[in-house]
Protein backbone atom coordinates (compact mmCIF):
# COMPACT_ATOMS: atom_id res chain seq x y z
CA UNK A 1 0.00 0.00 0.00
CA UNK A 2 1.60 3.33 -1.01
CA UNK A 3 2.43 5.83 1.72
CA UNK A 4 0.14 8.85 1.99
CA UNK A 5 1.63 12.22 2.84
CA UNK A 6 -0.64 15.14 3.61
CA UNK A 7 -0.31 18.59 5.08
CA UNK A 8 -1.48 18.82 8.69
CA UNK A 9 -0.70 20.99 11.69
CA UNK A 10 1.89 20.03 14.24
CA UNK A 11 -0.84 19.62 16.86
CA UNK A 12 -2.58 17.12 14.58
CA UNK A 13 0.74 15.32 14.00
CA UNK A 14 1.30 14.98 17.75
CA UNK A 15 -2.21 13.69 18.29
CA UNK A 16 -1.74 11.17 15.47
CA UNK A 17 1.51 9.95 16.99
CA UNK A 18 -0.21 9.37 20.33
CA UNK A 19 -3.09 7.51 18.69
CA UNK A 20 -0.75 5.30 16.66
CA UNK A 21 1.49 4.58 19.65
CA UNK A 22 -1.49 3.59 21.77
CA UNK A 23 -2.88 1.43 18.96
CA UNK A 24 0.33 -0.51 18.42
CA UNK A 25 1.22 -0.96 22.13
CA UNK A 26 -1.37 -1.41 24.86
CA UNK A 27 1.26 -0.54 27.46
CA UNK A 28 1.13 3.12 26.39
CA UNK A 29 -1.02 5.25 28.70
CA UNK A 30 -1.69 8.99 28.59
CA UNK A 31 -2.08 11.09 31.72
CA UNK A 32 -2.08 14.80 32.48
CA UNK A 33 -4.03 17.77 33.73
CA UNK A 34 -6.56 18.60 31.03
CA UNK A 35 -5.83 15.59 28.81
CA UNK A 36 -9.54 14.64 28.44
CA UNK A 37 -10.64 18.30 28.47
CA UNK A 38 -12.67 19.41 25.40
CA UNK A 39 -9.74 21.60 24.32
CA UNK A 40 -7.49 18.53 24.44
CA UNK A 41 -4.20 20.26 25.36
CA UNK A 42 -4.19 22.57 22.31
CA UNK A 43 -5.87 19.80 20.30
CA UNK A 44 -3.08 17.26 20.79
CA UNK A 45 -5.16 14.82 22.90
CA UNK A 46 -8.65 15.44 21.51
CA UNK A 47 -10.81 12.33 21.24
CA UNK A 48 -8.19 9.95 22.64
CA UNK A 49 -10.13 9.11 25.79
CA UNK A 50 -13.16 8.27 23.65
CA UNK A 51 -10.94 6.11 21.44
CA UNK A 52 -9.03 4.21 24.15
CA UNK A 53 -11.15 4.56 27.28
CA UNK A 54 -10.69 6.03 30.74
CA UNK A 55 -8.35 3.24 31.80
CA UNK A 56 -5.65 4.45 29.39
CA UNK A 57 -6.35 8.17 28.94
CA UNK A 58 -7.13 10.15 32.04
CA UNK A 59 -6.86 13.41 33.93
CA UNK A 60 -4.69 13.73 37.01
CA UNK A 61 -4.91 15.70 40.25
CA UNK A 62 -2.80 18.76 41.06
CA UNK A 63 -0.09 16.58 42.62
CA UNK A 64 2.63 16.71 39.98
CA UNK A 65 5.51 15.24 41.98
CA UNK A 66 3.44 12.37 43.35
CA UNK A 67 1.90 11.59 39.98
CA UNK A 68 5.33 11.62 38.35
CA UNK A 69 6.42 9.06 40.91
CA UNK A 70 3.43 6.91 39.98
CA UNK A 71 4.32 7.21 36.28
CA UNK A 72 7.93 6.26 37.02
CA UNK A 73 6.72 3.22 38.95
CA UNK A 74 4.44 2.26 36.08
CA UNK A 75 7.34 2.61 33.62
CA UNK A 76 9.62 0.47 35.77
CA UNK A 77 6.84 -2.12 35.93
CA UNK A 78 6.58 -2.37 32.15
CA UNK A 79 4.14 0.36 31.15
CA UNK A 80 5.02 3.21 28.79
CA UNK A 81 3.40 6.31 30.27
CA UNK A 82 3.13 9.64 28.47
CA UNK A 83 2.70 12.42 31.02
CA UNK A 84 1.52 15.83 29.82
CA UNK A 85 2.05 19.29 31.33
CA UNK A 86 0.35 22.18 29.56
CA UNK A 87 3.23 24.41 30.69
CA UNK A 88 6.84 23.41 31.26
CA UNK A 89 6.68 25.52 34.42
CA UNK A 90 4.46 22.86 36.03
CA UNK A 91 7.21 20.27 35.57
CA UNK A 92 9.26 22.15 38.16
CA UNK A 93 7.00 20.53 40.73
CA UNK A 94 8.26 17.13 39.50
CA UNK A 95 11.99 17.82 39.65
CA UNK A 96 12.79 15.51 42.54
CA UNK A 97 11.17 12.56 40.79
CA UNK A 98 12.59 13.40 37.36
CA UNK A 99 16.13 14.19 38.49
CA UNK A 100 16.63 11.74 41.34
CA UNK A 101 14.57 8.80 40.11
CA UNK A 102 13.68 8.78 36.42
CA UNK A 103 17.10 9.97 35.26
CA UNK A 104 19.13 7.71 37.55
CA UNK A 105 17.24 4.43 37.90
CA UNK A 106 18.86 2.73 34.90
CA UNK A 107 22.34 3.75 36.11
CA UNK A 108 21.83 2.85 39.78
CA UNK A 109 20.62 -0.63 38.92
CA UNK A 110 23.42 -1.35 36.44
CA UNK A 111 21.15 -1.36 33.40
CA UNK A 112 18.80 -3.99 34.81
CA UNK A 113 15.87 -1.56 35.01
CA UNK A 114 14.62 1.12 32.62
CA UNK A 115 12.22 4.05 32.86
CA UNK A 116 10.44 4.37 29.47
CA UNK A 117 8.63 7.58 30.40
CA UNK A 118 7.79 10.50 28.09
CA UNK A 119 7.02 13.86 29.68
CA UNK A 120 5.38 16.25 27.23
CA UNK A 121 5.84 19.88 28.26
CA UNK A 122 4.79 23.00 26.38
CA UNK A 123 6.69 26.28 26.13
CA UNK A 124 5.81 29.47 24.34
CA UNK A 125 4.85 33.05 24.79
CA UNK A 126 2.16 35.64 24.28
CA UNK A 127 -1.34 36.23 25.59
CA UNK A 128 -0.05 37.45 28.95
CA UNK A 129 1.47 34.14 30.08
CA UNK A 130 4.01 35.93 32.25
CA UNK A 131 6.96 34.81 34.39
CA UNK A 132 5.41 31.58 35.72
CA UNK A 133 3.84 30.27 32.51
CA UNK A 134 6.20 31.22 29.69
CA UNK A 135 9.61 29.92 30.71
CA UNK A 136 11.79 27.88 28.38
CA UNK A 137 13.69 25.54 30.69
CA UNK A 138 15.34 23.08 28.31
CA UNK A 139 18.86 23.76 29.58
CA UNK A 140 17.78 22.92 33.13
CA UNK A 141 16.60 19.45 32.11
CA UNK A 142 19.48 18.92 29.67
CA UNK A 143 21.93 19.43 32.53
CA UNK A 144 20.86 16.09 34.07
CA UNK A 145 22.55 12.89 32.81
CA UNK A 146 19.98 10.20 32.12
CA UNK A 147 17.33 12.50 30.66
CA UNK A 148 16.86 12.92 26.93
CA UNK A 149 15.54 16.36 25.95
CA UNK A 150 14.11 17.09 22.51
CA UNK A 151 12.50 20.16 20.88
CA UNK A 152 11.05 19.31 17.44
CA UNK A 153 10.12 22.28 15.30
CA UNK A 154 8.37 20.67 12.30
CA UNK A 155 5.21 18.59 12.26
CA UNK A 156 7.09 15.76 10.55
CA UNK A 157 9.64 15.68 13.35
CA UNK A 158 7.05 16.11 16.08
CA UNK A 159 5.25 12.93 15.03
CA UNK A 160 8.38 10.90 14.33
CA UNK A 161 10.24 12.01 17.44
CA UNK A 162 7.25 11.45 19.71
CA UNK A 163 6.86 7.90 18.41
CA UNK A 164 10.61 7.37 18.88
CA UNK A 165 10.43 8.80 22.40
CA UNK A 166 7.55 6.52 23.40
CA UNK A 167 9.45 3.49 22.09
CA UNK A 168 12.69 4.59 23.80
CA UNK A 169 13.63 2.88 27.06
CA UNK A 170 14.93 6.13 28.57
CA UNK A 171 12.99 9.04 30.08
CA UNK A 172 12.44 11.72 27.44
CA UNK A 173 11.45 15.34 28.06
CA UNK A 174 9.49 16.23 24.92
CA UNK A 175 9.28 20.03 24.61
CA UNK A 176 6.69 21.60 22.29
CA UNK A 177 6.40 25.30 21.46
CA UNK A 178 2.74 26.26 21.25
CA UNK A 179 3.46 28.74 18.45
CA UNK A 180 4.48 25.71 16.38
CA UNK A 181 1.28 23.76 16.99
CA UNK A 182 -0.55 25.52 14.16
CA UNK A 183 2.18 25.39 11.53
CA UNK A 184 1.44 23.13 8.57
CA UNK A 185 3.87 20.42 7.49
CA UNK A 186 3.93 17.38 5.23
CA UNK A 187 3.43 14.34 7.46
CA UNK A 188 3.08 10.66 6.42
CA UNK A 189 -0.02 8.83 7.60
CA UNK A 190 1.82 5.67 8.64
CA UNK A 191 3.89 5.41 11.85
CA UNK A 192 7.59 6.28 11.52
CA UNK A 193 10.37 7.45 13.79
CA UNK A 194 12.89 10.29 13.72
CA UNK A 195 16.19 10.03 15.59
CA UNK A 196 16.31 11.74 18.97
CA UNK A 197 19.96 12.72 18.62
CA UNK A 198 20.34 14.18 15.13
CA UNK A 199 20.12 17.80 13.96
CA UNK A 200 18.71 18.74 10.55
CA UNK A 201 19.98 21.29 8.05
CA UNK A 202 16.89 23.27 7.04
CA UNK A 203 18.72 25.61 4.68
CA UNK A 204 22.17 25.34 3.13
CA UNK A 205 24.37 28.43 2.99
CA UNK A 206 27.99 29.54 2.94
CA UNK A 207 28.33 32.82 4.89
CA UNK A 208 27.32 31.81 8.43
CA UNK A 209 25.78 28.97 10.44
CA UNK A 210 22.68 29.54 12.55
CA UNK A 211 22.04 26.75 15.04
CA UNK A 212 18.47 27.27 16.19
CA UNK A 213 16.19 25.64 18.74
CA UNK A 214 12.42 25.16 18.61
CA UNK A 215 10.49 28.22 17.36
CA UNK A 216 13.74 30.09 16.71
CA UNK A 217 14.12 27.79 13.68
CA UNK A 218 11.13 29.59 12.16
CA UNK A 219 12.59 33.01 12.97
CA UNK A 220 15.97 31.92 11.55
CA UNK A 221 14.40 30.72 8.30
CA UNK A 222 12.49 33.98 7.88
CA UNK A 223 15.66 35.98 8.55
CA UNK A 224 17.70 33.79 6.18
CA UNK A 225 15.18 34.20 3.37
CA UNK A 226 15.24 37.98 3.69
CA UNK A 227 19.02 38.20 3.97
CA UNK A 228 19.53 35.93 0.96
CA UNK A 229 17.95 38.61 -1.22
CA UNK A 230 20.44 41.08 0.26
CA UNK A 231 23.56 39.03 -0.41
CA UNK A 232 24.00 37.09 2.85
CA UNK A 233 23.75 33.31 2.47
CA UNK A 234 22.93 31.59 5.77
CA UNK A 235 22.93 27.92 6.71
CA UNK A 236 20.12 27.13 9.18
CA UNK A 237 20.43 24.10 11.44
CA UNK A 238 17.45 22.82 13.41
CA UNK A 239 19.09 21.34 16.50
CA UNK A 240 15.98 19.22 17.26
CA UNK A 241 17.60 17.65 20.35
CA UNK A 242 19.02 19.45 23.37
CA UNK A 243 20.38 16.29 24.96
CA UNK A 244 22.04 14.47 23.33
CA UNK A 245 23.18 17.53 21.40
CA UNK A 246 24.33 16.84 17.84
CA UNK A 247 27.54 18.87 17.84
CA UNK A 248 28.92 16.97 14.83
CA UNK A 249 26.42 18.50 12.39
CA UNK A 250 26.95 21.99 13.84
CA UNK A 251 30.74 21.73 13.80
CA UNK A 252 30.78 20.44 10.20
CA UNK A 253 28.67 23.42 9.18
CA UNK A 254 30.84 25.93 11.04
CA UNK A 255 33.90 24.41 9.40
CA UNK A 256 32.36 25.35 6.05
CA UNK A 257 31.01 28.80 6.95
CA UNK A 258 33.50 30.03 9.57
CA UNK A 259 30.78 31.76 11.60
CA UNK A 260 28.47 30.51 14.36
CA UNK A 261 25.24 32.13 15.51
CA UNK A 262 23.04 30.33 18.05
CA UNK A 263 19.38 31.26 18.42
CA UNK A 264 17.61 29.92 21.52
CA UNK A 265 14.16 30.37 23.05
CA UNK A 266 15.55 30.70 26.57
CA UNK A 267 17.85 33.00 28.52
CA UNK A 268 21.41 33.63 27.45
CA UNK A 269 23.14 33.02 30.80
CA UNK A 270 23.51 29.31 31.49
CA UNK A 271 21.52 28.43 28.39
CA UNK A 272 22.03 25.74 25.79
CA UNK A 273 23.35 28.41 23.38
CA UNK A 274 26.44 28.71 25.56
CA UNK A 275 26.92 24.93 25.43
CA UNK A 276 26.87 25.02 21.63
CA UNK A 277 29.39 27.87 21.59
CA UNK A 278 31.64 25.99 24.02
CA UNK A 279 31.49 22.81 21.96
CA UNK A 280 32.44 24.62 18.75
CA UNK A 281 35.26 26.65 20.29
CA UNK A 282 36.70 23.54 21.96
CA UNK A 283 36.84 21.52 18.75
CA UNK A 284 36.73 23.91 15.79
CA UNK A 285 38.25 27.13 17.08
CA UNK A 286 40.59 27.50 14.09
CA UNK A 287 37.63 27.40 11.70
CA UNK A 288 36.04 30.48 13.25
CA UNK A 289 36.60 33.74 11.37
CA UNK A 290 34.90 35.79 14.08
CA UNK A 291 33.62 35.24 17.65
CA UNK A 292 30.39 33.22 18.02
CA UNK A 293 27.13 35.09 18.62
CA UNK A 294 24.26 34.11 20.92
CA UNK A 295 20.75 35.41 20.33
CA UNK A 296 18.55 34.60 23.31
CA UNK A 297 16.29 36.15 25.93
CA UNK A 298 17.52 38.92 28.23
CA UNK A 299 18.26 37.77 31.77
CA UNK A 300 15.00 38.90 33.33
CA UNK A 301 11.79 36.94 33.97
CA UNK A 302 9.25 36.81 31.16
CA UNK A 303 6.98 39.86 31.44
CA UNK A 304 3.19 39.68 31.38
CA UNK A 305 2.47 43.08 29.86
CA UNK A 306 2.32 43.09 26.04
CA UNK A 307 4.12 46.44 26.13
CA UNK A 308 7.09 44.78 27.82
CA UNK A 309 7.05 41.57 25.78
CA UNK A 310 7.42 43.59 22.58
CA UNK A 311 11.15 44.01 23.11
CA UNK A 312 11.71 40.88 25.20
CA UNK A 313 11.49 38.11 22.59
CA UNK A 314 13.87 38.19 19.59
CA UNK A 315 12.14 37.67 16.28
CA UNK A 316 13.33 37.40 12.67
CA UNK A 317 13.96 41.15 12.39
CA UNK A 318 15.94 41.19 15.63
CA UNK A 319 17.92 38.17 14.44
CA UNK A 320 18.61 39.68 11.01
CA UNK A 321 19.82 42.92 12.56
CA UNK A 322 22.15 41.00 14.88
CA UNK A 323 23.55 38.95 11.98
CA UNK A 324 24.12 41.99 9.75
CA UNK A 325 25.96 43.74 12.57
CA UNK A 326 27.95 40.63 13.43
CA UNK A 327 29.07 40.11 9.83
CA UNK A 328 29.87 43.79 9.36
CA UNK A 329 27.54 44.01 6.36
CA UNK A 330 26.35 47.37 5.04
CA UNK A 331 22.63 46.78 4.71
CA UNK A 332 20.33 49.69 5.58
CA UNK A 333 18.04 48.92 8.49
CA UNK A 334 15.10 50.14 6.43
CA UNK A 335 15.68 47.22 4.05
CA UNK A 336 15.42 44.75 6.91
CA UNK A 337 12.33 46.42 8.31
CA UNK A 338 10.60 46.42 4.92
CA UNK A 339 11.24 42.70 4.47
CA UNK A 340 10.71 41.45 8.02
CA UNK A 341 8.06 43.66 9.59
CA UNK A 342 5.37 41.43 11.05
CA UNK A 343 1.85 41.22 9.67
CA UNK A 344 0.54 40.22 13.10
CA UNK A 345 0.91 41.64 16.61
CA UNK A 346 4.12 40.65 18.34
CA UNK A 347 2.44 38.36 20.87
CA UNK A 348 0.79 35.98 18.38
CA UNK A 349 2.49 33.78 15.75
CA UNK A 350 3.38 35.56 12.53
CA UNK A 351 1.59 34.53 9.35
CA UNK A 352 4.72 34.87 7.23
CA UNK A 353 5.69 31.27 7.99
CA UNK A 354 2.94 28.66 7.72
CA UNK A 355 5.00 25.64 6.60
CA UNK A 356 5.80 23.12 5.47
CA UNK A 357 9.44 22.90 6.49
Amino acid sequence: MPETIRKITQAEAIREALEQAMTEDERVILIGEGVPDPKGVFGTTSGLQERFGMARVFDMPLAENGMTGICIGAAISGMRPVMVHQRIDFALLCMDQLVNNAAKWHYMFAGQASVPLVVRVIVGRGWGQGPQHAQSLQAMFAHVPGLKVVMPSSGYDAKGMLLAAIRDDNPVIFIEHRWLHGIIDEVPTMPYTVQLDKAAIRRHGKDATIAAFSFMVVEALLAAKALADLGIDLEVIDARAVRPLDMTTIIESVTRTGTLIVADTSWKTGGIAGEVVAGVTETAFNSLRRPPLRVALPDIPAPTSPHLTKDYYPDALHLARAIVNHLGATIPDAELVSRLSRSTPHDIPQREFCGPF
